[in-house]
């Protein structure tokens, strides 16, 4: 077990008083580790606020213009 399901699962057993009951379980949280990782790296890389949604987009290019 590496130090983030150890921390999970401290975590867990502090906050709720119960530990993971069964290997689905403890199999999910360690793949948690994989999906935080994997935003991590997307940090700094979007712009969403650099140019508007394409909602927004779509709203400006139907604008009616006096």
């Amino acid at each position: 077990m590496d130090a983030f399901d150890t921390s999970f699962e401290a975590t867990i057993a502090r906050w709720h008083g119960i530990e993971p009951p069964n290997d689905p379980a403890k199999r999910l949280a360690s793949e948690l580790a994989d999906t935080i990782r994997a935003f991590e790296a997307l940090r700094g890389t979007l712009a969403f606020e650099d140019e508007p949604s394409s909602f927004e987009a779509a709203l400006q290019a139907t604008k009616e213009r006096p």
